[in-house]
């Protein structure tokens, strides 16, 4: 299942490829029934002004650091498998893969991350 949005592509984590395995059933796992999740390396500037930007409309992701933790290189590879290039930020709203900090920013700039947040329930207002 592809989504096109205006220009940019989301990935449901449900559809990827059965190959990639284990990896991708840990970031199944750990995306699921969460509304925000950003995978992260705590050292990456881009990283920590998409964390910035989405906790400013008063979201509160899970944020996995992936240079702090010890299935990090894991879960890097299994975010590459997806289509993250570079690796970090990767982001997911609403368990769907919607991109790195180009896409989370298009995204912004085009007004509708405040209604994507709204809609995986992060926000309310």
């Amino acid at each position: 299942m592809t989504v096109h949005r205006q220009g940019q592509i989301t990935w449901s984590i449900k559809s990827v490829n059965h190959q990639a395995g284990e990896d991708m059933d840990m970031v199944r796992r750990l995306v699921a029934d969460r509304p925000v999740v950003v995978f992260s390396r705590s050292t990456c500037c881009m990283s920590h002004s998409i964390k910035t930007l989405i906790s400013s409309f008063g979201a509160n992701p899970t944020v996995y650091e992936l240079d702090q933790i010890p299935n990090g290189k894991q879960i890097e590879k299994a975010l590459v498998q997806l289509g993250c290039q570079p690796s970090v930020p990767a982001v997911f709203i609403g368990q769907e893969f919607v991109g790195g900090d180009k896409q989370v920013m298009s995204l912004q700039v085009k007004n509708e991350l405040a209604p994507l947040l709204r809609k995986a329930g992060a926000i309310w207002i």
